[in-house]
Order: C-alpha cells, then sequence, then structure tokens
C-alpha cells in the first residue's frame, strides 16, 4: 500500500480524537461564567469583562486544549492599557479571591513574563487556564488566525496534527526552549504560503498595517475597521478566479512541512520566517531584526517585529530540526505500517484493552438543542461553534471517561479491513494512540 493511503486515514484518525466536540466548547463557557461571576465579586474590578482569547477564539484547540482568558478593565468606550504593575497587583487578587471560593487548583503566578499570566486548572473540568489583564492583541491575533482558517480548511486540520505531533516530541513547551503553539501555527502559514501553488496570500495582503499600532481609540471603532479591511481582502483573496488552486492533499502538505523545516537549525542561523512578506528574509538585511539575539526568529506579523520564537534555544533547536527530519524520513520510508506512522507523528502507543462506548447518532443528537453562554457582554457564541455536531450530552467530560472514549478509537487497522467485533468481548489486548496530554494524566 501507498505511503499516501497509509497516512492519509491516520491523520484523519488522529484529528477524529482531538477535534473538539460541542461539549468541549459548553466546557469551556461554563469556565468562563464560573471565573466571571469571581471577577464580578471582585471590588477592584468592578466593570471589569471576562474575555477568551487564544486558540479557543481561533477555532485551532483540540479536546485536551487549555483555555486563555484575559480580564478587560472598563476604560469608557476607549481601550484599556494597564501598565505591568497594575496587572500585577490585580492578578494578586484574583488569585486571592480563586483560593477562597474554591474550585480551582493548581494555581501559579508568573510575574516575569512579558504578559504577567495567573495560571490554573479547573478542578470540576480539569481544564487549565491561563489569565492576563488588558490582552486585547492576543483576542486580535486569535480572531486572525480564525478568519485565515476560514480561507482553507486544510490549515485548521494542520495546525490541530502539528501541535499534536510538537507535543509528542517534546518541541511544543516555550518553558523547556521550544516552540509554543503561536509560533507553530505561523509555521503552518508560512508552509500554506510558500509550497506551489500557495494556498495562503503574504499576510500584508490581508491587512497591510501592524495590528498592535492600530488598536487605539474607541475600542469597537478600532475593531470594525481591521475586521472590516480583512474580510474585504480575504474575500478578494478566494473570489480570484484566476489563482492556481493547490489540490495537495492533507498527508501531502505534512510531509512537505516537514521536509520544509528539516534544517530550520542551518536556515534559522540566516533566515528569519515572515509571514507578513510570506518569504525567508535575511536577518543581516532586516534593520528591525537585528542585533540578531535569538537561535531561530518567526516574525509576529501582528505584532511587528516581535519574534515569537524568542525563547526557543540553539541547542532545543537542534532537537527540533532533528524532529522534523526524523519524522519525514519515517513517514516516506517503504517499511512501515500504520502502528508505526502514528508512533512517527504522536509518539510511543499505549497498551490497553480495547473498550467500546455506545455512539449517540446525529439525527437524535441534533434533536437536543443545548442553551450557550455569551462568553462577553454583547457578543454571543462564536459560529465556529454551531458547527460542532455532536450534543453536550453525549460526552462526560471526566478524563477517565474521556480517555476511555479516545481508547474506544481503533488506530491499529493496517489492512483497513472493516470488522464488527463482539461489543462482549473485552479479551483483545490492542495498542491505541491517545493524545499526549491526555496520556499524562493516566
Amino acid at each position: 500500500m501507498s505511503s499516501n493511503n497509509l497516512l492519509g486515514p491516520s491523520l484523519e484518525e488522529i484529528l477524529s480524537v482531538i477535534k473538539p466536540l460541542r461539549d468541549d466548547w459548553v466546557t469551556r463557557f461554563k469556565i468562563i461564567d464560573e471565573l466571571r461571576h469571581v471577577v464580578e465579586s471582585m471590588e477592584s474590578l468592578r466593570g471589569a469583562t471576562v474575555e477568551p482569547y487564544g486558540s479557543f477564539v481561533s477555532n485551532l484547540f483540540s479536546r485536551s486544549g487549555d483555555l486563555d482568558i484575559s480580564i478587560e478593565l472598563p476604560n469608557g468606550s476607549y481601550i484599556s492599557s494597564a501598565g505591568k504593575k497594575r496587572k500585577l497587583n490585580l492578578l494578586g487578587e484574583v488569585l486571592i479571591a480563586l483560593r477562597q471560593k474554591g474550585g480551582w487548583r493548581r494555581m501559579k503566578f508568573i510575574s516575569n513574563a512579558r504578559v504577567p499570566i495567573l495560571k490554573f486548572e479547573s478542578i470540576n473540568y480539569r481544564i487549565s487556564c491561563d489569565l492576563s489583564v488588558d490582552n486585547l492583541p492576543c483576542q486580535m491575533k486569535s480572531k486572525f488566525l480564525f478568519w485565515i482558517s476560514e480561507i482553507d480548511n486544510r490549515f485548521r486540520d494542520m495546525v490541530l496534527l502539528v501541535k499534536e505531533w510538537a507535543k509528542a516530541h517534546d518541541i511544543n513547551n516555550s518553558k523547556a526552549g521550544t516552540f509554543n503553539s503561536y509560533s507553530l501555527s505561523l509555521l503552518v502559514i508560512f508552509h500554506f504560503q510558500t509550497c506551489v501553488p500557495a494556498i495562503l496570500p503574504p499576510l500584508r495582503d490581508i491587512y497591510p498595517g501592524n495590528v498592535v499600532d492600530d488598536l487605539i481609540g474607541v475600542r469597537a471603532n478600532a475593531e470594525r475597521d481591521i475586521a472590516e479591511r480583512c474580510v474585504s481582502n480575504i474575500a478578494r483573496f478566494r473570489s480570484d478566479k484566476f489563482r492556481p488552486v493547490n489540490r495537495s492533499s492533507l498527508c501531502e502538505l505534512f510531509v512537505s512541512f516537514l521536509a520544509k523545516f528539516s534544517d530550520i537549525r542551518l536556515r534559522g542561523s540566516e533566515l528569519g520566517i515572515c509571514t507578513f512578506t510570506g518569504k525567508w528574509e535575511e536577518i543581516r538585511s532586516n534593520m528591525r531584526w537585528l542585533p540578531k539575539t535569538y537561535a531561530i526568529f518567526i516574525e509576529d506579523p501582528f505584532e511587528q517585529p516581535e519574534n515569537t520564537a524568542r525563547s526557543v534555544s540553539a541547542r532545543q533547536l537542534t532537537k527540533i530540526s532533528e524532529a522534523f527530519e526524523t519524522t519525514r524520513r519515517w513517514l516516506i520510508s517503504p517499511n512501515k505500517n500504520q502502528n508505526s506512522i502514528l508512533a512517527a507523528i504522536v509518539g510511543p502507543q499505549i497498551p490497553h484493552f480495547q473498550m467500546r462506548t455506545p455512539v449517540i447518532s446525529l439525527s437524535i443528537a441534533r434533536r437536543a438543542p443545548v442553551t450557550y453562554p455569551s462568553y462577553s457582554s454583547g457578543r454571543n457564541f462564536p459560529p465556529q461553534a454551531e458547527r460542532a455536531s455532536h450534543s453536550a450530552a453525549q460526552v462526560d467530560r471526566n478524563p477517565q471517561n474521556m480517555r476511555r472514549e479516545f481508547r474506544s478509537r481503533n488506530l491499529t487497522t493496517q489492512n483497513h479491513e472493516t470488522h464488527d467485533p463482539d461489543p462482549q468481548d473485552h479479551s483483545q489486548s490492542q495498542q491505541t494512540w491517545r493524545p499526549k496530554s491526555v496520556r499524562q494524566t493516566a
């Protein structure tokens, strides 16, 4: 069987496990509401709003993904921009309030970060949260990623796969000197810009300015102006009938992604990755990036000339490059099966007993409407969530049950034969992949 015939079904199976269900959306809104109640009880945050950002807003989160939240301080109709000292003080007060309220654990104050963060985990839902203050720039970046994902459906799938692959190879942890998830998303954008024919345009064709610089004045006006320009330019790009169409499959794009960055350690010494122009840029010729003090430069297209990969160390960049090349070689090797492909992409598989759980039919699930809370004043449930196809009652968010569902997925079919196993027979021990974040809590 050809490489694509093996790799394609493997990637689709991984996506079927990690893509969020409607229940995953509902759970995160419940967490946001619980946090909103805590904020509303604090006199120092009277009038503040609680608003999500990050992968949840961009629709690039997996079922086990964390939740990024910002407390936006009141400033009339104008954009608020609190100083770092005030942000630190407010987050310290929130930390005290969370401890008093209960329901939260693993609280950690990251005060020395560029953007101060309060980390904690919901005890009821076991979802990690990162809380910041006045983080409108990151909210806008999240919206940009969502708009970009609407250009081509392959983008979202690639980001989810790349992040899962990076976690399995321990190169998705900025604290350990590797990539953060935002940098990985930018790498996927860059790959889609530089493949032939290109799938995405240079981001300057979507928004020619520096987004962060334009977030001034009346918030509603600034957000509307940015959104209208982006939507108009994206519509123009998509309607271009003379634009060559890239028909590469997801597995072809995944393999070429690995190939493109397999020598990233060598190229990174001289070239920077610029999604704004959609090109490799010489660092020595770009005055905004000098002096060169980073192992690799991935410019933030919405906050130029910030480097989103500033935490990557030279030693870890070697490990990153090896992960790209090792995986690429294994996926194009003729001596592989579906199990070895999964091992190459998502790491060692976990042996366990096959367990099957009943699945409610979509026709029944659609008859059970779910009422969603809004995630900030005047802002309704994100449209991408409405496309989720499962009822909230279908999946219990208890991680034990979530792991049981993951285990029910048979990812080991090497010959793609259709079997109808006896639901009473659990005697066959099988090896099945589960997301690393779930494996760590098992």
